[in-house]
């Protein structure tokens, strides 16, 4: 094996590592908080566990993405690990739910840099024709450390001390530090680089009053007041946030080198991309937060019941990332997605026509068709994003796709939870028309493809 190919796949391992890291987090955690609640009291901070790590990892990823295009996707990968390793320890140490609340923070500014630079650095070291398959092979790996997730958590707390969930995170993380380190290498550019202070404060600041908007919201629905849409704090943030978004606009139009260059999104690969990841993004998260809900409260399972009853929608994920992928260097992104969000479509209008009386194994199956649609949607479009831009711009384009997706995904369950006064079939609705908009979006991406049409059909004459 040569020494660029042994390189290769020790930073695809540093990456996977890293990627396991990310997506086994929030499950592990969401298992495990209410044993970690009974620990440490401070039971009306619950949810701020959550939210926290939300909000900094949310209004991070543009931030990291742009750095990562000025000073080096190494550079902000490892100190975005840095970040959620050093969380990650001080959680597991945490002796109150405010400190826990704190470090929760931290490694969310980790996470932040964890996916979006991962997908960047995959389009910088694969050529075209295998980054389809790398993409859809870490979607895989995405699936299925989210599913082992609940697991893990639940033996961790069973067995050992809450703080494992935490401390797992270190034996993996600390090894994908060092192999991304050593193995990692680029080009040390000398012109010197500004930052867009103003504008990563003005997009920060509207992204953290429209996610607190949004967590306000959620928080009220669960403890019953729907009116929380209409409360003085509520307007408040979401007119800041609106004001603040305004303002940040402006300013890109003015910086040197703007944290979002809004003249990408004059590509609609990019434009019509973001905006189906955000619809899709909140019809997905609104059948992860719902189902579990109407199982309990409807057919009677229990929490770790309700919990594996997502399951089969993440692994059948798997099956359609790994042939998405495969077939990325063969056909152009939309068709791909045309037929992946209209599987996922069937599901959602399947899944609201469910009831009390409906058996545990229909609503399976109706998940396994979401999650059929559902696995080559995110690898095709974030392929599709960082692929359209000319490698300075990577970053930026990889984060902007990972962030419309989690901006949709806060939004859409806030959006969909003041829908459950009327009934979950509604919601599951508003879920079906969510991915219709993501479909509508699907169709104006054009012909962009992977391969050029004339050299995927060289090399297949070739075979």
């Amino acid at each position: 094996m040569s020494s660029d190919a042994r390189h290769v796949r020790l930073i695809t391992t540093g990456l996977l590592l890293g990627l396991i890291l990310s997506s086994i987090d929030q499950t592990i955690v969401s298992t495990a908080m209410p044993s970690v609640s009974n620990e440490l009291g401070g039971i009306s901070l619950y949810s701020w566990v959550f939210a926290i790590y939300m909000l900094a990892s949310t209004t991070s990823m543009p931030i990291y993405g742009k750095t990562a295009d000025l000073f080096g996707r190494k550079k902000m990968y490892l100190i975005g690990l840095f970040f959620f390793l050093a969380g990650s320890a001080l959680c597991g140490f945490a002796q109150t739910m405010t400190e826990l609340i704190v470090y929760r923070g931290i490694q969310g500014l980790g996470a932040g840099a964890l996916m979006p630079i991962a997908f960047t650095i995959l389009a910088d070291i694969y050529p075209p024709e295998k980054i389809g398959k790398f993409q859809g092979m870490f979607s895989a790996v995405f699936a299925v450390s989210s599913v082992l997730g609940p697991a893990i958590g639940g033996t961790i707390v069973e067995q050992w001390h809450w703080g494992w969930i935490f401390f797992i995170n270190l034996p993996i993380g600390i090894p994908a530090f060092f192999l991304l380190a050593f193995s990692l290498k680029e080009k040390k550019g000398h012109e010197k680089r500004s930052i867009d202070w103003m504008g990563a404060v003005t997009l920060s600041g509207a992204v953290i009053s429209l996610l607190l908007a949004m967590v306000l919201i959620g928080n009220g629905q669960e403890g019953g007041v729907p009116s929380e849409w209409q409360s003085p704090r509520t307007i408040g943030l979401l007119s800041a946030s609106t004001i603040l978004l305004a303002l940040f606009l402006w300013l890109e139009t003015k910086a040197k080198e703007p944290i979002i260059p809004l003249h990408l999104f004059k590509l609609p690969v990019i434009a019509f991309g973001n905006i189906s990841g955000f619809f899709v993004s909140a019809a997905l998260f609104s059948a992860i937060a719902y189902i579990p809900l109407f199982v309990q409260g409807g057919i009677g399972l229990s929490p770790s019941q309700a919990g594996y009853l997502l399951s089969p929608l993440m692994l059948a994920t798997v099956v359609t990332s790994s042939i998405g992928g495969r077939l990325m260097s063969k056909v152009s992104y939309r068709t791909i997605l045309l037929p992946s969000l209209a599987v996922m479509a069937s599901g959602f209008f399947l899944l609201q026509l469910i009831d009390m009386d409906t058996p545990t194994s229909v609503i399976v199956l109706d998940l396994i068709v979401i999650g059929l649609g559902m696995g080559a949607v995110y690898p095709t479009l974030g392929t599709a994003a960082v692929r359209s831009v000319d490698p300075v711009n990577r970053g930026v384009a990889s984060s902007s796709s990972q962030f419309f997706r989690s901006i949709g995904g806060t939004i859409g369950v806030s959006v969909l939870g003041s829908l459950l006064s009327h009934s979950f079939q509604t919601v599951f609705f508003a879920g079906f028309f969510f991915v219709c908009v993501s479909l509508l979006a699907t169709v104006f991406l054009g012909k962009a493809r992977l391969i050029p049409k004339a050299t995927s059909d060289r090399d297949s004459s070739v075979k």
